[in-house]
């Protein structure tokens, strides 16, 4: 075979939507991507911000310790890291936090993630430090609740949708008996077609990406949330202008490939999508969540004090030592870089409203 179909059991000439076909291709036992290899630095596919510099960390360590107190300081503080990729965040949290006493006699780290490879990764990280791995929320009884999702919600496969003489078509693909890989339409469920009509956001584009799978985990979040009170922080790549059109996109060593090259390279390769803040915005409302955000993550990291806090460290810094900071603060900021791309948004349960980084 000229590609890697023949790896993933997939049937021919038979119709898989977009969110299956990326699923199995991220995730299958052995052959997924995510399941045999390690995506993160610079030999991986893609640089995450925690991997590129401790100040991001540190100041979302400082976001946290900052919604606790904004909670009435409670004896007990749950946390979850979200995809917590190769354990970076949370190995600069469990420091950060160390520094304010009160607050860490009532933390509860716990990291869900779904790849046993690189959950390996993080328990070698995190070995010896007081963190938890859950595959669900069941355990989290008591205390307020925070979750923190950092490129989380784009490596949740997305459904995508036509508009054709005013019916709804979800896009598929399909393999035929020679292992090409090809796309094709078929009528949408009523389901999907009920769903997408409650939100507003939809209204008039002819081409709709649509997280099914991503509302499912979050449908999961947001009950806890709703019971315990707290919220979801996430931090991703994504837009709040329609963009009518598709925007999934593969990345293979630290580089953007065409389609083509992901078919010729599956399990090999990312597969990930920008993320529409607006919908996310309108989905937390439906959810009976009040919203901060969304912003870019260059405006919430300097509501935070990142500038000030990497002028104080630099003060016991060496000259290469500045450089390097201010080259990852560049990439965390720059309008062309991180700094715009990368939205933030906060969906919260709490009669409080004044949550740092968004005013």
């Amino acid at each position: 075979m000229s590609n890697n179909l023949g790896n993933f059991n997939f049937k021919f000439n038979k119709l898989i939507p977009v969110d299956e076909f990326i699923e199995k291709v991220l995730y299958e036992p052995n052959v997924g991507y995510y399941t045999k290899k390690i995506p993160f630095g610079r030999k991986g596919d893609f640089v995450t911000a925690p991997t590129i510099s401790n100040l991001f960390s540190e100041i979302i360590g400082i976001w946290i310790v900052s919604t606790w107190e904004k909670l009435g300081k409670p004896k007990k503080f749950n946390f979850v890291e979200l995809g917590p990729g190769d354990g970076s965040l949370t190995k600069v949290l469990v420091d950060t936090f160390k520094k304010f006493p009160e607050f860490n006699k009532s933390i509860h780290i716990y990291l869900y993630e779904k790849s046993d490879l690189l959950k390996n990764i993080q328990q070698k990280k995190l070995k010896g430090l007081n963190v938890k791995w859950i595959q669900n929320f069941s355990k989290i009884k008591k205390g307020p609740i925070i979750f923190f999702g950092n490129e989380f919600f784009d490596a949740i496969p997305i459904k995508q949708f036509i508009y054709e003489k005013n019916s709804l078509y979800e896009k598929c693909y399909i393999i035929n008996s020679i292992s090409k890989l090809d796309q094709t339409y078929k009528k949408a469920s009523v389901d999907d077609v009920i769903k997408i009509k409650k939100f507003k956001v939809f209204k008039g584009l002819k081409f709709i990406e649509y997280p099914k799978l991503g509302f499912v985990e979050l449908d999961n979040i947001i009950k806890k949330i709703n019971k315990l009170s707290g919220g979801i922080l996430l931090i991703d790549y994504g837009y709040l202008n329609m963009v009518n059109k598709s925007t999934l996109q593969s990345v293979m060593n630290n580089k953007k490939i065409n389609m083509d090259s992901l078919i010729k390279n599956l399990g090999k390769a990312d597969i990930t999508s920008l993320v529409n803040f607006k919908l996310l915005k309108e989905y937390f409302k439906k959810k009976n969540l009040k919203v901060k955000g969304a912003v870019s993550q260059k405006f919430f990291l300097e509501k935070m004090g990142i500038i000030e806090r990497a002028r104080i460290l630099e003060k016991n810094m060496t000259a290469k030592q500045k450089d390097y900071m201010s080259i990852t603060l560049m990439r965390l900021l720059d309008k062309n870089l991180m700094g715009t791309l990368f939205k933030v948004i906060f969906g919260f349960k709490s009669h409080k409203n004044d949550f740092l980084g968004f005013q």
